[in-house]
């Protein structure tokens, strides 16, 4: 397993064009660059997603990550790689389709 390193600065989209954001700001001790590594324990929230399902608006609203099995973790909890499984969700927890990741930091190779 391979992937870049997610950080606070990483530009993460959902696939309608909205963008995610923590919800909070993370802040724990691993950084690079000065911003905190991003961790699957963050909760990611969804703005301006203009999502229509047969005429009604169902904008992602979330992101919920899934930790893959690489072992890395930072303060405990497994790190968020622009590889790492997710997906996008609406109000009503309906998956809408994996984030796009376009910004990330540096790589990570897992044998």
């Amino acid at each position: 397993m391979s992937g870049s390193l997610l950080d606070a600065s990483a530009v993460i989209g959902c696939p309608h064009g909205g963008r995610a954001a923590p919800a909070t700001t993370p802040t724990g001790g691993l950084r690079i660059a000065g911003a905190a590594v991003a961790t699957a324990t963050a909760a990611y929230v969804v703005a301006g997603c203009p999502h229509i399902v047969d005429g009604v608006p169902s904008p992602c609203v979330s992101v919920r990550w899934t930790p893959d099995g690489s072992g890395i973790t930072a303060d405990g909890a497994p790190v968020l790689l622009d590889t790492s499984a997710a997906q996008c969700l609406s109000a009503a927890f309906v998956p809408q389709g994996p984030p796009v990741v376009q910004a990330a930091q540096r790589k990570v190779t897992v044998r």
